[in-house]
C-alpha cells in the first residue's frame, strides 16, 4: 500500500509539471528580415455580391491594396496528440501561390515538436513528428491549396486582386469564392457578420488525410472577434475544425504581419 501510495503521488506530481509545462506560452519569432516594397491599390472592383462588398468597404474602403507576399507570425494552441500544447508560428505567402508554415509546439516555452510544411508550385511537402514526410501528395496538394486561400482572411485583397478568383451571390450574408486548383476551380461558403459585416467563417470539402483512400471532410475556419490587427478591424484571432471532431484543433493569434518584402529564399529553405 506504501509502495502504491508513492507511486500515485509521484504520478500526480508528474501530471502537474506537465500541466504547467503547458500553460507557459513561448516567446514569439524575431521579426522578419527584410523591409516592405510600397504597397499599390486598385479601385474596389464592382458587380460584387452585395455581402462581399460591404465586407471590402468596411474593411478597406474603396481603394484595396495589392499584396503580393505577406509574412504572418504569432502564437498558437494546437492539438497535435488530443491534448492543447502552446505554440508559436511564422507563415510566409506568395499570396496565392505558394506557402511555407513553421510551428514549434513548446512545454516551459521550450521547442519539443517542430512542424515544418511547404507548398511550392502545386507540390506539398508535410514533416511532421510521429505523423511522417508526405511530399507530393493528390490529397494534401488539394489541402495546401485550400489553406493558401483560406489564410487569406487575415490578406482579403488577394479574393479581389488575383484574376482567377470570382465571387457568386448566394443571400445577404453568405457568397460563394471560387478559387484556382490545379485545372479545376474549388470552393468555400463564406458567411459574413449581419452587424459588422465582417468575414465570420470559411468552409470547403477538402482533405485531411493523405493516400488513396483519403475522403473530404468539411473544414471550417472562423475569425473570432475581440482583439484586431493594429490599424483594420480584421480579427487577430482564427480558428480550424474539422466537422467530425466539433471543436478546433488549432487556435491561431496573429501578433505581426508584413506586406510586400522579399521571401523567394525563406519559403524555399529546408528545415527551420
Amino acid at each position: 500500500m506504501k509502495t502504491l501510495l508513492i507511486l500515485l503521488s509521484i504520478l500526480a506530481a508528474l501530471s502537474i509539471v506537465g500541466w504547467l509545462g503547458l500553460q507557459i506560452k513561448p516567446k514569439s519569432f524575431a521579426p522578419f528580415a527584410g523591409m516592405p516594397s510600397e504597397t499599390k491599390t486598385i479601385p474596389l472592383p464592382a458587380n460584387l455580391p452585395a455581402p462581399v462588398e460591404r465586407f471590402y468597404k468596411t474593411v478597406y474602403g474603396d481603394s484595396i491594396p495589392v499584396s503580393d507576399t505577406v509574412v504572418i507570425k504569432g502564437r498558437s494552441r494546437i492539438s497535435p496528440f488530443g491534448f492543447k500544447m502552446p505554440a508559436r508560428f511564422l507563415f510566409v505567402h506568395n499570396a496565392g501561390k505558394d506557402y511555407r508554415h513553421y510551428i514549434e509546439a513548446t512545454w516551459f516555452g521550450l521547442p519539443v515538436m517542430k512542424v515544418n510544411e511547404r507548398y511550392l508550385d502545386g507540390r506539398s511537402h508535410f514533416a511532421i513528428p510521429v505523423v511522417g514526410t508526405v511530399d507530393n501528395d493528390a490529397s494534401t496538394n488539394q489541402g495546401a491549396n485550400l489553406a493558401v486561400w483560406a489564410e487569406a482572411a487575415w490578406f482579403p485583397s488577394i479574393w479581389v486582386t488575383d484574376p482567377r478568383v470570382r465571387w457568386g451571390a448566394v443571400d445577404e450574408n453568405t457568397a460563394l469564392l471560387f478559387v484556382p486548383f490545379e485545372d479545376k476551380v474549388e470552393n468555400f461558403v463564406m458567411r459574413f457578420n449581419p452587424e459588422t459585416g465582417l468575414l465570420d467563417s470559411m468552409e470547403a470539402m477538402r482533405f485531411r488525410d493523405s493516400g488513396p483512400d483519403a475522403k473530404k471532410i468539411l473544414w471550417i475556419t472562423r475569425s473570432i472577434e475581440g482583439k484586431t490587427i493594429d490599424g483594420s478591424v480584421l480579427s487577430a484571432v482564427g480558428t480550424a475544425a474539422w466537422l467530425d471532431q466539433g471543436i478546433p484543433w488549432a487556435t491561431f493569434t496573429r501578433e505581426e504581419v508584413k506586406y510586400n518584402v522579399d521571401v523567394k529564399d525563406y519559403i524555399r529553405q529546408q528545415g527551420n
